[in-house]
């Protein structure tokens, strides 16, 4: 099971084991107070995709189209999730972006469930 939540949240039990899936690391948090098990910066989208997409939601389509084409590139990234998942059997994808709605960790569990 993969599910989604704001590393701002306060981590539980339930989380499982907690995968930081951004590229810069989230404003004002320590590592300590972030009790992440892993951080997987490089399966999170290329600055360039992150910048030109911005949490619009208008872009997000296309941004999802991307972000699918730059994951196959990151096979190996892929993979350890999909272990990590099996041997854990939960596994929560931390995000800091605002919007829950549209960001990339919303996407990545789709894909990762497909």
């Amino acid at each position: 099971m993969i599910k989604i939540k704001r590393v701002y949240e306060s981590s539980s039990k339930e989380d499982g084991f907690r995968i930081l899936i951004d590229r810069l690391w989230p404003r004002g948090l320590s590592k300590e107070s972030a009790q992440i098990d892993t951080w997987l910066k490089d399966i999170a989208p290329s600055s360039d995709l992150r910048k030109w997409f911005s949490h619009d939601p208008k872009k997000w389509i296309e941004f999802k189209k991307r972000y699918r084409e730059e994951l196959k590139e990151k096979k190996d990234m892929v993979s350890k999730i999909r272990s990590l998942e099996k041997e854990k059997k939960t596994v929560t994808f931390l995000y800091s972006a605002k919007d829950k709605e549209y960001n990339n960790a919303v996407f990545l569990q789709e894909y990762m469930q497909k």
